[in-house]
C-alpha cells in the first residue's frame, strides 16, 4: 500500500473510543469522533445538530478530566471534530482510516460496516477494535475492496499509555495493507505491534485472562487470601504492582468476565473448565461489586477521619475484611534478595513444600503449558506471544522467557513428574539439542522456530543497547556511566547509577566523554534504556554531607556539575540527550544546555528541588530562564518580569510536565520535532539528530550577557510568594527557599535590565544552594523524600 493517513474517523466515542480518538490527536492526525443520535431528545433538538452530537462531544469533554490522562495537550482536543452516525457518515469519504469502537457485538458491528462500504472511499482502510469477535465473521457479506482493507487493530487501554497494538488479518485483507499498518503501527502509532490470528481475544487477552483464571482457581483450591496471592504475583515474578486482583480492580469485573466468557463458548474440554468464572465472581458481578468503577471489588478501601484502611474480600462470604498480611515465607524472602525478574521467579519456583513457592509454580506451570499448545493457533512464532505479553499486561517476561528462566529441561522433567502433559514441540526441540527458546549471539536476538534458531527480526530504528554493547562493547565506564560507540562515530554516554542519579562517578565520565568525542567522534549522545532517564542528583550523598557538616565537599560537587554542564553546552562537538520517563531536577538540568533534545513522548521533566528543601544546583535556574528568553517570538517586547516570574512559579512548585508535548510547551524542550512518535526509536532518532548537527557544520553557541530583573523583579516574585503564604498555601520555609530562587533569577540586588554573564548566575545560584542544604528543615525534607518518596511539607 502507498501513501499515509492523514485523517482517522473513530466509530464509537466510549471510554476506548475516546481514547484511541486521543491518541491519535496527539500524533497530529485530525480525528473525527461519531456515535449514535441520543434517544430522548425533543422534537426540537432533533433539528439541532449540537443536541444530535451530545454523546460523541460529552466524551470528547470528559477526556480533559480524565486520569490518568488520554491526551499529551490540551492541543490535542482541537484536533478531534464530532458528530454522529446519522448524520455524519458520508464523512467518511474524506478519511484514510476508519477505526469502528462500537458495542461488542457482532450483529451491531456488521450493521455499522454496511454503512462504512457505502459511504468509504476506495483504498482507506476499516479496522476493528474488538478484543474477541472474528474479524472473519465481521467482514462477511462486504465488497471486495472492503475485505481487502479490512483488519483487526485491537488497542489495550488506555491507549496512550499500553504499548500493545494487536493487528489481525481477515483471510482476504491485502498483504501490502497489513506490512503497512504494522510498520505505521511502530512509526507514527508508537506501538509495539503484534500480529495475531482470528482465534478467539487473540494472544494477549488469550493467555492473560487464562492465567487469572489458574489464579484465581489456585487460590480457592490452596486457601490462600486474596492479599497473600496479590504480594507475589506482582513485581516479586516480574509483574505490574496491581498483581492479580488489583489489576482485575482496574479493568472491571464485568469485562472481565465478557473476556473469559468468550473463551468459554468458543473452546472445549479442559481448556473450557479453565475459563467457567468460579460462583463467587459471578455473585460479585450480580451485586456490582466490579471493582474501581463502583468503588468496591476486591478490594474496597474506607475512609474515615482517621485515614484510609484497605480492606479485601473473603471470597467464601463476600464480606470484607481487613487486608491480610503478605505472603512471608523463606521463598519469598530469597526472592527478594535476588536482581531481577528471571532469578527472582527462578528462586521461588525451585522452593518446592514452600507455600509462596508452590502458589507460584501452580500458577507458572499451567501458564507456560497452554503458552506453547497454542503457538501456531494464536501466532506464528513465540516472539509474538511473549511481546504481547510484555506490551499488553505488563509482564517483564513473557511465557517462553519465564521458561527459559528456570531451566526448560528442568521445567519439562517436573512438569512431566507431576503428571502434566509438555507439548511434543517443547520435547522435541530439546532432544535435538536446544537448550532454550531464546539465545543471543554477537549482538543479535535469536529463537527457536521450527527446528532452528532463527534471528528476530526488529525494526532498524530499535537499537538494544544490551545487545549492542555485547557485539561493540565499551569504550569507557565507571561505577556510574558508560561510553558506547553507537556507530558511524556517533558515541552515547549511558547512566548506570542507581535510578540512574547524579553523583561524582557520573559527573567524571560527564568530562571523560566530552574529551573522548571531542577527540575521535562527531558529537553524542545522552540517553539510556533504564527504568528512567534520570531522577536527579544523589540526595543521600548530599544529605549525608549536610549533616556531617562537610559543606566544602558539596561546594565541590556543585561547582564540578555546573561545569559539566557549561561543558556540555559549548562543546565543540554537539551533544543530544535522549530523555524518558523520570526526568526530573539534575535530570532536567543535563537536557536544558544541550545542542538538540529528541525525547520520548512519555517524558516528564521539571526542576523539582523545592520539593526537598533546595534550588537546582547544576546551572537549571539560568538555563530555564535562558530557554524561555531563547523561545519568545521575534519581534516581540522582551518582558524580562514576565519571563522571570513565569520560571519563578515553575521552580518554586516543582512543576513537571505530563508528557513530552507539555516539556515543549513548558520550555523545557526546543520543539516538537524534538520527539520520537515511538520510545523505542529515540536513541536512533537521537544519533540521526547529532550526525544532522555535524553535516550542517555544528558550531557551539557564543556566550552572552544575560538580562535579569534585578531587585525590581525580586521584590515583584515574592510578593507572588507572600500571597500563597498568606492564603495558607506556602510554609515559612517555602518562602525562604522562593527567597533564594528569587535572587538568583533576579541576578541580586542590582538594576533591572543589568547584563550579567552566566558565570555570574551559576555562583549565585550555588550560594544559594548551599544556604538551603544547612537548614534543619531542608534536611527533614530529604530525608522524607528519601524514606517515603515523596515531597514533606513543613
Amino acid at each position: 500500500m502507498n501513501g499515509s493517513i492523514k485523517r482517522a474517523a473513530v466509530l464509537g466515542s466510549g471510554v476506548m473510543g475516546a481514547g484511541i480518538a486521543a491518541h491519535l490527536a496527539n500524533l497530529g492526525i485530525p480525528t473525527l469522533m461519531l456515535d449514535i443520535v441520543p434517544n430522548d431528545l425533543s422534537e426540537e433538538e432533533k433539528q439541532n445538530p449540537k443536541a444530535r452530537n451530545k454523546i460523541a462531544a460529552e466524551n470528547k469533554k470528559k477526556l480533559r478530566k480524565q486520569n490518568p490522562s488520554p491526551i499529551t495537550t490540551q492541543k490535542s482536543l482541537d484536533l478531534i471534530s464530532v458528530g454522529n452516525f446519522e448524520d455524519n457518515m458520508q464523512d467518511l469519504n474524506d478519511v484514510d482510516w476508519i477505526i469502528e469502537v462500537v458495542v461488542e457485538n457482532l450483529e451491531i458491528k456488521q450493521k455499522v460496516y454496511a454503512q462504512v462500504d457505502e459511504h468509504r472511499k476506495e483504498g482507506s482502510i476499516v479496522s476493528s477494535n474488538t478484543s474477541g469477535i472474528s474479524i472473519n465473521a465481521m467482514a462477511e457479506g462486504r465488497s471486495d475492496d472492503f475485505k481487502k482493507h479490512f483488519l483487526g487493530t485491537h488497542f489495550f487501554n488506555p491507549p496512550r499509555y499500553l504499548k500493545l497494538l494487536e493487528v489481525i488479518p481477515n483471510d482476504e485483507t491485502d498483504p501490502d495493507v497489513l506490512a503497512f499498518m504494522k510498520r505505521f503501527g511502530e512509526d507514527v502509532l508508537g506501538k509495539g505491534v503484534v500480529e495475531a490470528k482470528d482465534t478467539p481475544n487473540f494472544i494477549a487477552n488469550r493467555i492473560g485472562t487464562y492465567g487469572l483464571m489458574v489464579t484465581v482457581q489456585e487460590m480457592l483450591n490452596g486457601g490462600y487470601s486474596i492479599g497473600e496471592v496479590d504480594s507475589v504475583t506482582g513485581p516479586m515474578i516480574g509483574r505490574p504492582k496491581s498483581a492479580t486482583f488489583r489489576t482485575l480492580d482496574v479493568v472491571g469485573l464485568d469485562t472481565f468476565i465478557h473476556v473469559a466468557n468468550n473463551v468459554y463458548d468458543q473452546v472445549d474440554g479442559d481448556e473450557k473448565k479453565v475459563f467457567e468464572v468460579p460462583e463467587f465472581m459471578k455473585q460479585m458481578n450480580e451485586k456490582g461489586m466490579l471493582g474501581a468503577k463502583t468503588g468496591k471489588g476486591f478490594f474496597y478501601k474506607h475512609k474515615d477521619k482517621s485515614g484510609s484502611t484497605i480492606y479485601e474480600l473473603n471470597p467464601e462470604t463476600l464480606e470484607y475484611e481487613q487486608e491480610s498480611q503478605k505472603l512471608k515465607t523463606q521463598a519469598s524472602g530469597a526472592a527478594k534478595q535476588e536482581k531481577g525478574p528471571k532469578r527472582k521467579l527462578k528462586a521461588l519456583v525451585s522452593a518446592k513444600g514452600d507455600r509462596a513457592g508452590d502458589l507460584v509454580w501452580n500458577i507458572t506451570k499451567p501458564t507456560l503449558i497452554y503458552s506453547a499448545e497454542l503457538l501456531g493457533d494464536i501466532a506464528d512464532d513465540l516472539t509474538q506471544i511473549d511481546d504481547a505479553m510484555k506490551w499488553g499486561f505488563g509482564w517483564e517476561i513473557g511465557p517462553f522467557e519465564m521458561w527459559d528462566a528456570i531451566g526448560v529441561e528442568k521445567a519439562v522433567q517436573r512438569m512431566e513428574d507431576e503428571g502434566s502433559t509438555v507439548p511434543a514441540w517443547v520435547k522435541d526441540m530439546f532432544d535435538k539439542g536446544f537448550e532454550s527458546f531464546y539465545k543471543t549471539e554477537n549482538g543479535k536476538l535469536y529463537f527457536y522456530h521450527n527446528g532452528e534458531y532463527v534471528e528476530k527480526a526488529v525494526n532498524e530504528k530499535e537499537i538494544d543497547l544490551k545487545l549492542h554493547k555485547q557485539s561493540n562493547g565499551v569504550i569507557k565506564q565507571n561505577s556510574g556511566a558508560n561510553l558506547i560507540d553507537l556507530g558511524d562515530d556517533v558515541a552515547l554516554l549511558e547512566f548506570t547509577s542507581q535510578n540512574n542519579s547524579i553523583g561524582m562517578d557520573v559527573i567524571q565520565m560527564i568530562n571523560d566523554s566530552l574529551d573522548e568525542v571531542n577527540r575521535n567522534y562527531r558529537g553524542l549522545v545522552i540517553g539510556n534504556q533504564g527504568k528512567n532517564f534520570c531522577v536527579g542528583a544523589n540526595l543521600a550523598m548530599i544529605l549525608m554531607e549536610a549533616q556531617e557538616f562537610n559543606f566544602f565537599e558539596i561546594e565541590i560537587v556543585i561547582k564540578q556539575f555546573q561545569q559539566a554542564m557549561q561543558r556540555i553546552k559549548y562543546n565543540e562537538k554537539p551533544v543530544v540527550a535522549a530523555p524518558f520517563g523520570m526526568t526530573l531536577g539534575g535530570g532536567t538540568e543535563i537536557v536544558l544546555p544541550t545542542a538538540g533534545q529528541q525525547a520520548s513522548p512519555e517524558t516528564y521533566m521539571g526542576l523539582v528541588e523545592a520539593g526537598v528543601g533546595l534550588i537546582p544546583g547544576g546551572g537549571g535556574n539560568k538555563e530555564y530562564y535562558l530557554n524561555r528568553l531563547k523561545g519568545l517570538p521575534e519581534g516581540v517586547d522582551l518582558d524580562l518580569q514576565k519571563v522571570a516570574n513565569d520560571v519563578f512559579e515553575k521552580i518554586a512548585t516543582g512543576n513537571v510536565s505530563t508528557s513530552a508535548a507539555e516539556a515543549v510547551e513548558a520550555g523545557l524542550l526546543d520543539g516538537f520535532d524534538s520527539i520520537s512518535l515511538n520510545g523505542d526509536h529515540q536513541i536512533y532518532d537521537a544519533k540521526n539528530k547529532v550526525l544532522a548537527l555535524d553535516k550542517a557544520g555544528y558550531q557551539p553557541p557564543k556566550e552572552d550577557k544575560v538580562p535579569v530583573v534585578g531587585e525590581p523583579g525580586y521584590a515583584t516574585m515574592m510578593l507572588g510568594a507572600k500571597q500563597l503564604q498568606l492564603s495558607g498555601y506556602a510554609s515559612d520555609h517555602d518562602i525562604k527557599i522562593a527567597s533564594h530562587l528569587a535572587h538568583v533569577l533576579a541576578g541580586g540586588k542590582i538594576k533591572y535590565g543589568t547584563k550579567v554573564s552566566e558565570q555570574y548566575l551559576l555562583d549565585l545560584e550555588r550560594e544559594a544552594f548551599l544556604s538551603l542544604v544547612g537548614e534543619q528543615k531542608t534536611q527533614e525534607r530529604m530525608m522524607h523524600m528519601l524514606q517515603n518518596g515523596k515531597p514533606l511539607r513543613n
